[in-house]
């Protein structure tokens, strides 16, 4: 499998459990979407926010490759978020069109990439300002695991209030290998 087809694979099953996590959240009141739990960005609705932010910091910064800018436009239009607590959204419903917009856009953008494109190093600067080029292959792969790592920050929360997320492995959705 190529590096390429591994990045669709990841925003494939990024889609589909963003997907699962906000079902699974619509369970809950919004006061207990909202109750402080002591987490790192407090309760399931601000995580789910930091989420939001984290790829939008991210998918903007990659807008500006060239190979990108086209099907990025969108993110590049949205207003950078001012702190990684932002809560960019007052509601779940609200940032639930927004997370599916930005998971089929992710796909999208993907398909549009060459391997080639991904082999570039790509500069951009962190929220503190400081300038940093990286590969922008393992640069994608971060903005998956950022995901995975907050997603199940979520799901632990939401057990707490009683509700069982369920499967989260990727090999749910990885071909069969034919003889």
């Amino acid at each position: 499998m190529s590096v390429l087809s591994q990045l669709v694979l990841l925003a494939e099953y990024n889609q589909l459990m963003n997907q699962r996590l906000f079902a699974a959240a619509a369970k809950l009141s919004d006061e207990d979407l909202k109750k402080d739990c002591s987490a790192f960005f407090k309760s399931v609705f601000g995580t789910l926010n930091h989420i939001m932010v984290g790829d939008i910091v991210w998918l903007k910064r990659f807008s500006e490759h060239p190979s990108s800018q086209a099907s990025l436009s969108y993110i590049a239009s949205l207003e950078k978020p001012h702190s990684l607590s932002s809560n960019l959204f007052a509601d779940l419903e609200s940032l639930g069109i927004e997370r599916k917009r930005i998971d089929e856009i992710l796909i999208q953008w993907l398909n549009g990439l060459s391997e080639v494109d991904i082999k570039e190093c790509i500069s951009y600067k962190n929220m503190a300002g400081q300038p940093f080029k990286k590969q922008y292959s393992s640069l994608i792969n971060h903005l998956f695991l950022h995901q995975v790592h907050h997603r199940g920050q979520v799901t632990a929360l939401m057990s707490q209030f009683g509700i069982d997320f369920g499967e989260t492995d990727i090999i749910e959705i990885i071909d069969e290998c034919i003889a």
